[in-house]
């Protein structure tokens, strides 16, 4: 990674470390980085910005022209800000909202949390990728967070590369089964000396029984028996499962700033 992306926060110079390993590309430029993946155009926060200038992290409109000129084509606009802007109203006036990610790290080894009866816990392999995708497409389905033809096609094209990086060592997935069925899920990747979790998800029937923490211990032991001794966690600062990570050891670090529009829905009768 370059030094520019090694010198930040932990939530964002992990992020970057996957997308690295994953094949982004990270091109630094006068205060930002220009990330691309171009495997995945449906990727948006694959395909983005990242302001690594604190002082310049308040002109909006400079950001989203930039953005706009590297990705003519993108429906969304996703600038990374190394600080959460003193001016967000500057944001907003683009369109943009201003987020705030928790990040949650520990230098201790993640609690292990026991199993609930019912359930089987294991890593990913074969058929396992399949279920992955379709819980995952289901999910949005039910949610109605992103388009569903581009979330399936972003989601075809993230299994393949999570899968080839676990079966290279390099990550590593686990999920919980129910009667053969993958309810839940995350991931695990190595950045170096530090690992950084994945997509944590349990479908809502399933919830509230203690599968996610199961799994956080499952992975941060498989990372532990690699050499890693820090591990990075991040979420949305008004998800509910942040309290399941402080449960398990984790404690609160610099938060990601960033500025996100989505992209406009297009009625299924106008594609």
């Amino acid at each position: 990674m370059s030094l520019q992306a090694r010198d930040l926060a932990p939530g964002w110079a992990t992020d970057l470390a996957v997308l690295e390993l994953t094949g982004s590309t990270i091109e630094p430029r006068d205060g930002h980085l220009v990330v691309r993946t171009p495997r995945n155009p449906d990727f948006h926060w694959g395909n983005c910005l990242f302001v690594t200038d604190p002082d310049a992290v308040d002109d909006a409109p400079r950001w989203v022209d930039t953005f706009r000129a590297g990705f003519p084509a993108a429906g969304w606009v996703a600038v990374g800000l190394v600080r959460m802007p003193g001016d967000v109203a500057a944001w907003e006036d683009q369109g943009l909202e201003v987020e705030l990610d928790e990040v949650l790290t520990t230098r201790t080894r993640p609690r292990q949390v026991p199993l609930p009866d019912g359930y089987e816990a294991r890593r990913l392999v074969g058929d396992d990728w399949e279920q992955y995708v379709a819980r995952a497409v289901a999910e949005n389905a039910r949610t109605g967070e992103a388009d569903p033809e581009s979330f399936a096609r972003f989601m075809a094209e993230r299994m393949r590369v999570r899968r080839a990086l676990s079966e290279q060592g390099t990550a590593a997935f686990f999920g919980a089964f129910a009667d053969g069925r993958l309810v839940a899920d995350l991931g695990i990747v190595r950045c170096g000396t530090t690992a950084r979790y994945q997509s944590v998800s349990t479908s809502p029937e399933h919830r509230r029984r203690g599968l996610a923490a199961h799994l956080l211990g499952v992975a941060a032991g498989w990372a532990a028996d690699r050499g890693c001794d820090r591990w990075v966690i991040v979420t949305e600062a008004a998800n509910p499962a942040g309290r399941v990570y402080r449960s398990v050891g984790f404690e609160p670090d610099i938060g990601n700033a960033q500025a996100y529009r989505k992209p406009p829905r297009v009625p299924s009768e106008e594609r």
